[in-house]
């Protein structure tokens, strides 16, 4: 209990500066972003062609949040943030020898009896890799033996992958890395630091070789990458090209460098597709990869990083219509017990629970805690005088969130779901959400 209250103290230590001081766009930011996504009229951002490059940003101290929220969250485009972004994190300085590579001695005195998720990289089941779970010292005790064996073991290239360092010890987070302002505006992670139960934030740690197949991030979030030590090569896809990626079965690849692609028979759209946007992210660089876009990661050295899913009032409306699209593939194939069934709507809100971590009613409970923080920022600047940055960017959040619960309050499927004891009722909300929306906005 002692460990959970900390915890908790910690995730409210984190959050409250993030949502009222450090986090916003001003003024002019807020408007540009309002004429954005109105003018937007529910298309995706960042649909179509990949740009020729991705932005390179050198010097913190010459790029904005606002800077980064007109260049990269509204057009839904990828960058790179240079080293010198991530120079005082403390896990560059004691997860690193001097000589670039993995400190083992250190992770070993400092984390060797932590279990962590470690994927086959060699085996394919499904479109991902079969996973098992071992203390960290008999990972590095592998990854010794396969960098001693040439890159090569007898058990395959072993990946550890979704390790949730912060959320197991979160009191060490200030001294692992410190959260760039321009992703902190993390509603995921603040919904579940809210239930104490999980996160979206990840260690990734790998040999040379080690890599992770074609997806699109969760729930068609945000994400954001920095190295540790080691290099990665990325494949970037924009929104939509991966639909000339699928295969005759309507089924996305497994890895997009394979030979196969090249067969039309296979891949009847395969000559349509674009080549991927290349990044190789080096030691230290950190990389944005917009919502929706599909890529695939290949760890060039022995390789230690830190990645984080987000979602904020820029990527909440392709949250939302992705969770429709999982909703309609559940419906599909499960539709032969459609009149059979009892409460088949019912059902089909589980399945998807199980298959995509969130169903509507979950949602709605996601929409509701982000909501209630923005609406206790916004009553009390109005109760002082209404301005400021925490004002701002609580203002700009709370009029996405109306747009988005709007359409969840008028879907069929949540109309199904037994809201009677959601406290406050969805309705009531969007309500409540309207009246301040319209009073921030007036002139």
């Amino acid at each position: 209990p002692q460990a959970r209250v900390g915890r908790k103290r910690s995730a409210l230590r984190l959050l409250v500066p993030r949502l009222v001081l450090t986090l916003s766009a001003p003024a002019e930011t807020r408007a540009l972003a309002d004429r954005h996504f109105r003018g937007l009229g529910g298309g995706v951002p960042g649909v179509g062609r990949a740009p020729g490059r991705v932005a390179f940003v050198s010097d913190p101290g010459a790029f904005s949040y606002a800077d980064f929220v007109r260049g990269f969250l509204l057009p839904n485009l990828p960058c790179v943030f240079s080293s010198a972004f991530t120079q005082v994190w403390g896990s560059r300085r004691r997860w690193v020898t001097p000589a670039g590579r993995p400190d083992f001695d250190h992770l070993l005195r400092t984390y060797g009896d932590v279990v962590v998720p470690v994927a086959n990289c060699g085996v394919q089941e499904y479109n991902s890799n079969p996973k098992e779970h071992m203390p960290l010292r008999d990972y590095i005790t592998y990854w010794k033996e396969y960098i001693r064996g040439g890159y090569s073991s007898p058990r395959g290239c072993l990946y550890l992958k979704d390790w949730h360092l912060c959320r197991d010890f979160p009191a060490a987070v200030e001294d692992v890395f410190t959260l760039p302002e321009y992703f902190s505006s993390d509603w995921l992670n603040e919904f579940w630091d809210a239930l104490d139960v999980d996160d979206y934030r990840f260690v990734y740690a790998g040999p040379a070789g080690s890599w992770s197949p074609f997806h699109a991030d969760i729930f068609r979030s945000f994400s954001w990458s920095v190295n540790i030590c080691g290099r990665k090569r990325w494949l970037l896809f924009p929104p939509g090209q991966e639909e000339t990626l699928r295969d005759r079965h309507g089924s996305l690849p497994y890895d997009v460098t394979s030979p196969a692609l090249c067969d039309t028979h296979l891949y009847p759209q395969g000559r349509l597709a674009c080549p991927p946007l290349e990044v190789t992210q080096e030691a230290g660089e950190m990389l944005f990869v917009p919502s929706g876009w599909h890529h695939q990661v290949h760890n060039l050295d022995d390789t230690i990083s830190i990645n984080h899913n987000w979602v904020n009032g820029f990527n909440l409306a392709n949250m939302w219509r992705f969770l429709q699209q999982e909703l309609r593939a559940v419906q599909e194939e499960v539709s032969e017990w459609r009149d059979s069934m009892p409460d088949w709507h019912h059902h089909c809100q589980v399945i998807m629970r199980s298959c995509s971590g969130i169903n509507f009613a979950e949602f709605y409970h996601f929409l509701k805690v982000v909501a209630e923080k923005r609406l206790l920022v916004l009553g009390e600047a109005a109760a002082k005088d209404g301005t400021g940055l925490g004002f701002e960017q609580a203002a700009f959040d709370a009029g996405r969130i109306t747009d988005v619960l709007a359409s969840l309050v008028a879907h069929p499927d949540f109309q199904r779901v037994d809201t009677s004891m959601f406290s406050p009722r969805p309705e009531e909300l969007l309500q409540q959400l309207r009246k301040v929306v319209a009073a921030t906005s007036a002139p």
